[in-house]
């Protein structure tokens, strides 16, 4: 498992365990600290991983905003509490984070990834409907320039 993607899931992890205590940001480091020894036992660098909480905590009242737009017809606190934490961290990712670091499309599909990985059936298809909503609603950044892709004579987008 690459480091980032591990980070990642580290990431998700101390996020759904603060989310499950009542959102206690005095914890967090706490938790933070466990789940690198637990799950990353020789990680060669946290910080990637300390960004990323941070950056969603600062971020929290935008990302969550944002997923009550896009997915309407789920409640924030409906949203098992995996999937909430895995859109909050692609979110990040997608519209906070650094670009030139994590291209929109790897925030995404790294954000799918977990949500198989740690979710339910149906998580990576809903993580990918609400991620991929977003992406296209800031303009698909990243996207190859010169217009439709085509594969065999086809748009890709047909």
């Amino acid at each position: 498992m690459a480091n980032r993607h591990l980070s990642r899931s580290i990431a998700m992890q101390t996020l759904y365990e603060w989310d499950f205590n009542d959102r206690d940001n005095s914890k967090i480091d706490e938790i933070l600290k466990r789940n690198i020894r637990e799950f990353g036992p020789g990680l060669e660098d946290d910080e990637f991983i300390l960004d990323l909480i941070k950056g969603i905590l600062e971020n929290r009242e935008k990302i969550d905003a944002i997923i009550i737009k896009t997915a309407p017809e789920w409640p924030l606190e409906q949203i098992n509490l995996v999937d909430r934490n895995i859109l909050r961290l692609g979110i990040y990712e997608l519209l906070f984070g650094k670009r030139d670091e994590v291209p929109p499309k790897v925030a995404i599909n790294e954000a799918i990834e977990l949500a198989k990985g740690f979710g339910g059936e149906t998580s990576g298809k809903f993580v990918n409907g609400v991620l991929g909503t977003i992406y296209r609603a800031i303009g698909e950044p990243g996207k190859e320039e010169g217009g439709p892709r085509k594969r065999k004579g086809k748009d890709v987008n047909d």
